[in-house]
């Protein structure tokens, strides 16, 4: 990627939505330096509407070009060749005054696994060149793709720091799927999610898994995912919960948005 930097014009920084501090590789700052960014709020389907909003709000503040995106639907795609334009607008001018008109603008796409950065440029290339599955570490090199008539992408794999200083930031990664799921504890994780959704969207909750108030208020990670596998009827011989079952449905859910739109982090 740092050799990279070299050829492009801009970097569009993915980020997922729902984890927009957690899903920034603190890196990728020290990387693009002074290099203009676009950053690209993915997933905003399943992501509160409310939070995306002041989110974007939060990096106008600091000089950021921020725009929501669903990468799968398409929505809000049409925004992202003007944001790009925009950011760099003044080199624009600058080569136009030198006569180089039309001359190709280069981004580089980067972010960390799984936030979406194929398929945004399968959705822009309107092709499906850039292999897109719904796990991280698919992208393995860089990969150049023409989006429109003077306009190049450079897709990056997706890359991860080597130690993450704050627990909840790995935690929230492994919630959305950017970190591998035979890498941790699923039960232990679904706990947690479902702590942390019951105590800022507990109607989602209760109504996704026909909980009431008094049955989330007074239990704790592995025993609100037990309840969980009780309700949904997931037992196994001897009428134990089976609560491996109960933990990747929690996590297929919330990944799938299942559980309604939901952002773990919020401006403070």
């Amino acid at each position: 990627m740092e050799k990279s930097l070299k050829l492009v014009d801009a970097v569009a920084e993915i980020i997922d939505a729902r984890v927009p501090v957690s899903s920034r590789n603190p890196d990728l700052d020290k990387l693009i330096q002074n290099k203009p960014r676009v950053i690209i709020m993915n997933k905003s389907d399943m992501a509160d509407p409310v939070q995306t909003a002041k989110w974007i709000s939060y990096y106008q503040t600091k000089g950021i070009t921020a725009v929501a995106m669903d990468c799968k639907s398409g929505k809000g795609l049409n925004g992202f060749i003007p944001a790009v334009r925009k950011v760099l607008a003044k080199r624009i001018a600058a080569w136009e005054a030198k006569g180089m008109v039309g001359r190709t603008i280069r981004v580089m796409v980067a972010g960390v696994p799984n936030v979406g950065k194929s398929s945004l440029i399968n959705r822009l290339s309107r092709n499906n060149k850039a292999a897109v599955e719904d796990r991280p570490g698919v992208t393995r090199s860089n990969q150049w793709f023409t989006i429109a008539k003077g306009f190049d992408l450079l897709d990056t794999p997706g890359v991860l720091w080597p130690k993450f200083d704050d627990p909840v930031v790995g935690e929230h990664l492994a919630f959305t799927g950017a970190v591998k799921d035979d890498v941790v504890d699923t039960e232990h994780l679904a706990g947690r999610l479902l702590e942390f959704l019951r105590d800022t969207y507990p109607e989602n909750v209760k109504s996704r898994y026909k909980l009431d108030g008094s049955d989330i208020s007074v239990y704790q990670g592995y025993e609100l995912l037990e309840l969980v596998g009780k309700k949904r009827g997931m037992l196994i011989s001897g009428g134990e919960i089976n609560t491996e079952r109960a933990a990747s449905a929690v996590l297929d859910e919330f990944r799938g948005g299942k559980l309604g739109k939901i952002t773990l982090e919020q401006v403070e």
